[in-house]
């Protein structure tokens, strides 16, 4: 069977996304169904819409391409480095004043990360908080990764943090650290969405039995 049209071709931004899954159906013998709506930058696309798409392996890897509008995001790359330096704002740029992750992801003695980012937000001194504030570790990277490479690396054990699809559900759903991004305070653009429709995305991944995008398809 050739590969679904809609998975091949490049997609060029969110609202792309909804006409190139009308392309799904295509050639097997029945009429596409109606493109899934666009949606601006900084929303997420409904549940509902997903049902749309017939195939279950098909929806499954929309769902994710939908919730990797989120994890790839600078709101959550930027603590996802490959390297030993956060980044910060939108544009990834270098953490200022330079900071390093240290052995435990936590920042170096005498400049943890918690040395500076408290709990909360801080709005006068402009420093970003949430509770447990740290670095992924290195095996967590995901900057640079397309959302094909970010799925495999969310289902391997080995590099999720030992994460289970039930674990990772909840963590998206409910951590404290991730519910910063969509609050990051200042003048910081949040995450696409609420956290709530970020962690409604994952368990419908996962229900519809977490398929990866193909390599090339983009969000």
């Amino acid at each position: 069977m050739s590969r679904p049209r809609w998975m091949a071709a490049p997609l060029l931004g969110a609202t792309a996304l909804g006409t190139v899954l009308a392309l799904a159906c295509a050639g097997r013998g029945s009429a596409p169904p109606a493109p899934l709506p666009p949606v601006a930058d900084g929303q997420l696309r409904a549940l509902d819409v997903f049902e749309r798409i017939p195939s279950r392996a098909e929806r499954s890897r929309a769902l994710f391409l939908e919730a990797s509008r989120v994890m790839l995001h600078p709101r959550c790359t930027n603590c996802h480095p490959a390297g030993d330096m956060p980044a910060q704002g939108d544009r990834g740029q270098p953490h200022d004043p330079p900071v390093f992750r240290g052995a435990a992801d936590q920042g170096v003695p005498g400049l943890e990360c918690t040395s500076c980012h408290q709990e909360h937000n801080l709005a006068h001194a402009r420093v970003p908080g949430a509770p447990k504030w740290h670095l992924a570790p290195r095996a967590m990277a995901w900057v640079g990764l397309t959302p094909g490479a970010l799925c495999a690396q969310l289902k391997d054990r080995q590099r999720n943090g030992d994460k289970s699809l039930e674990q990772i559900i909840e963590h998206s759903a409910h951590d404290g650290l991730v519910a910063w991004g969509w609050a990051p305070g200042w003048d910081r653009t949040p995450a696409p969405g609420t956290q709530e429709q970020f962690g409604a995305l994952i368990a419908a991944w996962v229900k519809a039995g977490a398929e990866c995008p193909e390599q090339e398809a983009k969000p």
